[in-house]
């Protein structure tokens, strides 16, 4: 019997079998996602589909989009593997042999080949990828692929080759798959970054490494694996036609139970690729057709539902019957939790010896253990060089937003040769990889106009009078923004109309301004702190002349719109925006643009109209000037350094540098006022900006 003393082996999905739901105590929020979720699921039906004709002509397509989505387009240079195998175990029927290689540079893979004893022959291969195992002793991991080596095992007793491979989480060098769940790693969003990717990567380029190995029948690979491996056999599968053959196991379901059901919250950020294209989870299993493709799972997996599984199933059997192949398409269910079964191992096995061996036979052998872990690994020490740990930070390439070039003088030439084709490029891919989920970029939104106004009490008598106007900002989003007119006799609040104000500037809020703004207009008791003296001095200031005004906004999950729950909730809350193609701050951009048409509409036609932030969201209103008609003004506090780690828009990175590109581009049609910013930290601005070619309004600097 196999010693398992002093050695953790934890199997999990991810994270959780029974998540706490974030949802319940924000009813509209979860109204909100579930219309969502169906508009997604209207427009990316697979039964939409119609002739094989349609399916084939969008197939390269969407495969093509999963890569972008993968963060894997451009795909990364396939640099040299730097194969090498550590060391060889000898059993009766097989052997294994400790290998490592590259798929980029730093960026190891270790896992472990299993063979049959004797190879006379190219085999059929499987690459088997590994769900979350944490496998440690002492503080040394051995990697995920220790704990699933029975399966390595079985394949070569049974005449395969079997590549074992760990994962970037839990393997031999440990990097990161919870970004976003465990770590706040926000930015993963804005770069269009998901362990997925890494994953994905690893598995093309573990392809490339068996199809060097002699006893390898290139033309007969299939994959498996469960749980976080039956993701990534979904990845590969989907991108790389060198498989002929898939078995995923517990690692697909719909878009409707991670983010309606709650499923998100068991699940870390590698079952997910970055949704730029607001798919269902479907499109990824029918870019396997037709190739042999068996859904493999459990009927009480809580984090794989039964009945979204199903509903998986029975779109993508859609597609295999437009190619006239439904007998390569099967459902395998059977009794159980989340949890590596025989009875789920054999129905695995059976398939592949069905399709890659054309081999009806029963199963005679059980996949048993053999090893202890020790034995398995690969690497006496982690290498120096090792990029795993870090690979987040460099895996998508960041652009600057000024093609072919860094920035400096060459990046001013070429914007200054066409300013306005490349304001409308890049406002044109900030809207495909970044606000397609903006209500305006669906074609059956269309907007409420049903605008409610409401006279507030203010606590402060007789110094201002606040106009609450209420308006939708998509469906399931209702908010409102506070007009501010400062009364010109104090002794009793003047009728004011909006339509008098000939000035006003519409101030985005966080949390903290949104705080000081109610506590100066509608608390009585207290004594004010210096941030609040310092807001109402702001609205003293803005409120001073005849009809000047200052309309005070908090979108979504802010101020009094604020979601309920703790940070874990909130956390989950946040994450399932991130899984219908969108982040919640890029939708308090379109929050803020919303705002800005509904003041619009209501004050003086001709007034000057300003935007202004006095806190850590000068990206949200730059970039929501980009897409309204200008103002008179943009006024920005303060740029924090490539956005505070908080601040998230999806594939923002990956479009451009987010400091130096959206004042630029703000300054073509508007004048920008950037406070307590040095012209040094935004040198491209200030060299842009202040070449006579600029065809554009002026940016101005007031350092502190």
């Amino acid at each position: 019997m196999l010693s398992r003393i002093g050695v953790l082996i934890v199997l999990t999905a991810t994270l959780a079998d029974a998540a706490d739901r974030s949802l319940q105590q924000n009813p509209e929020l979860e109204k909100y996602f579930q219309d969502q979720v169906s508009q997604i699921e209207q427009q990316e039906s697979l039964l939409n589909y119609e002739t094989l004709d349609q399916w084939e002509a969008a197939r390269p397509k969407l495969r093509g989009q999963l890569f972008d989505m993968l963060g894997l387009s451009p795909l990364p240079e396939r640099t040299p593997l730097r194969a090498q195998v550590t060391g060889t175990i000898e059993e009766a029927e097989f052997r294994v042999e400790k290998i490592h290689f590259q798929s980029s540079p730093g960026l190891y893979v270790t896992g472990n080949l299993y063979l049959p004893k004797v190879v006379e022959k190219p085999l059929p291969t499987i690459l088997y990828v590994c769900g979350h195992a944490r496998v440690e002793k002492d503080g040394v991991s051995f990697g995920n692929k220790t704990a699933y080596h029975h399966h390595g095992a079985w394949f070569a007793r049974n005449g395969y080759a079997c590549l074992t491979i760990d994962t970037l989480q839990l393997g031999e060098i440990a990097g990161i798959h919870h970004g976003t769940y465990r770590y706040d790693r926000w930015w993963w969003n804005s770069r269009g970054y998901t362990p997925a990717g890494v994953e994905a990567w690893n598995c093309i380029r573990a392809l490339d490494y068996l199809e060097t190995r002699s006893e390898v029948d290139a033309d007969r690979i299939g994959v498996t694996g469960r749980s976080g491996g039956g993701a990534y056999s979904w990845w590969i599968a989907a991108l790389d036609d060198r498989i002929k053959c898939a078995v995923p196991v517990a690692g697909i379901t719909s878009l409707r139970n991670h983010v309606v059901d709650g499923c998100v919250e068991g699940h870390c950020d590698c079952m997910y690729m970055v949704n730029t294209y607001r798919w269902d989870y479907a499109t990824v299993a029918a870019l396997v057709a037709p190739r042999p493709l068996l859904i493999s799972n459990t009927d009480k997996d809580s984090i794989f539902p039964l009945d979204g599984v199903v509903h998986v199933h029975q779109q993508v059997a859609h597609i295999y019957d437009l190619y006239n192949q439904p007998q390569h398409h099967g459902l395998h269910i059977t009794e159980g939790p989340h949890k590596d079964t025989q009875e789920l191992r054999v129905h695995a096995f059976r398939w592949f010896n069905r399709w890659l061996r054309q081999d009806e036979g029963l199963i005679e052998t059980a996949a048993t253990k053999f090893f202890e872990p020790e034995q398995l690994k690969v690497f006496s020490a982690p290498p120096n060089d090792q990029e795993n740990t870090v690979i987040d930070e460099t895996f998508v390439p960041a652009s600057f937003g000024v093609r072919g070039t860094d920035g400096g003088t060459a990046a001013v030439d070429r914007v200054l040769a066409d300013p306005e084709q490349w304001r409308q490029q890049m406002v044109s891919q900030l809207r495909r990889q970044s606000f397609a989920a903006w209500p305006d970029s669906q074609q059956h939104w269309k907007p409420d106009n049903s605008i409610r106004l409401e006279r507030l009490p203010v606590a402060r008598d007789g110094v201002y009078t606040v106009s609450r106007i209420h308006f939708q900002s998509q469906q399931h989003v209702n908010l409102f923004v506070d007009v501010v007119v400062r009364n010109v006799d104090r002794g009793a609040p003047a009728d004011h109309s909006l339509s008098e104000i000939q000035q006003l500037e519409l101030f985005y809020a966080d949390q903290q301004h949104w705080d000081d703004y109610a506590f100066q207009i509608f608390n009585t008791e207290g004594s004010a702190t210096d941030s609040q003296k310092a807001f109402d001095a702001y609205l003293h200031k803005h409120t001073a002349g005849q009809g000047h005004a200052v309309a005070v906004f908090a979108p979504r999950g802010i101020g009094s719109h604020a979601y309920v729950g703790d940070k874990k909730k909130l956390t989950q809350i946040e994450r399932r925006y991130q899984l219908i193609g969108t982040t919640c701050d890029t939708m308090r951009i379109w929050d803020l643009r919303r705002a800005l048409q509904i003041v619009r509409s209501q004050i003086k036609s001709g007034a000057k109209l300003a935007l202004a932030e006095s806190g850590t969201h000068g990206g949200t209103v730059l970039l929501a000037s980009l897409f309204e008609e200008p103002v008179d003004a943009v006024r920005i506090h303060r740029l924090t350094e490539h956005t505070p780690p908080s601040f998230a828009v999806l594939n923002l990175r990956k479009v451009m540098d987010t400091n130096q590109i959206p004042p630029a581009l703000a300054a073509l049609r508007v004048p920008v006022l950037l406070q307590h910013v040095e012209r040094t930290s935004l040198p491209f601005v200030d060299q842009l900006t202040s070449d006579k070619r600029w065809p554009g309004k002026a940016v101005q600097f007031a350092a502190p």
